[in-house]
């Protein structure tokens, strides 16, 4: 379709199921598990999808967690959001940790994180001696408070 970002996207596990989205409209694709894991609470694991893609240049492959995992089993991605760099060829794997109560199984063709692609802008820098003050200013880390 015109207008849409073209990724090259390759298998390299056989199990490997191709990206693709749920519904019309979605942001993100799925990414699958392509091996069986098992995540005891408070483990972490990189799961494989077996697949490895060519990001053009000026986009980012940012993955994920899956709502639903988060919700209804702890699951989520250690890194949220994950970077997928333009530059990267090798397999895309998903950092998934069980925050869970209980252990949860990760079957060869579950649903692990979404991935979503963002325009990425470079940053030029330049080394000042001063820089404007905010009403903010250095106020960080709960400084608005909770209510």
């Amino acid at each position: 379709m015109p207008g849409n970002l073209r990724i090259k996207i390759k298998k390299i596990k056989e199990s490997a199921i191709l990206p693709h989205y749920a519904h019309d409209g979605d942001a993100g694709v799925d990414l699958y598990s392509t091996e069986d894991y098992v995540l005891k609470p408070g483990q972490r694991v990189l799961v494989s999808t077996g697949l490895s893609m060519a990001i053009l240049k000026g986009y980012e492959g940012q993955v994920r967690p899956k709502s639903g995992l988060a919700l209804k089993h702890g699951i989520t991605t250690c890194n949220s959001p994950g970077t997928i760099d333009s530059g990267y060829r090798g397999e895309m794997g998903v950092i998934a940790i069980n925050h869970g109560a209980e252990e949860f199984k990760i079957e060869k063709g579950t649903k692990i994180a979404q991935m979503i692609f963002n325009k990425v802008e470079k940053a030029e820098f330049e080394e000042v001696e001063e820089i404007d003050n905010t009403k903010r200013g250095e106020k960080g880390f709960g400084s608005t408070g909770l209510n």
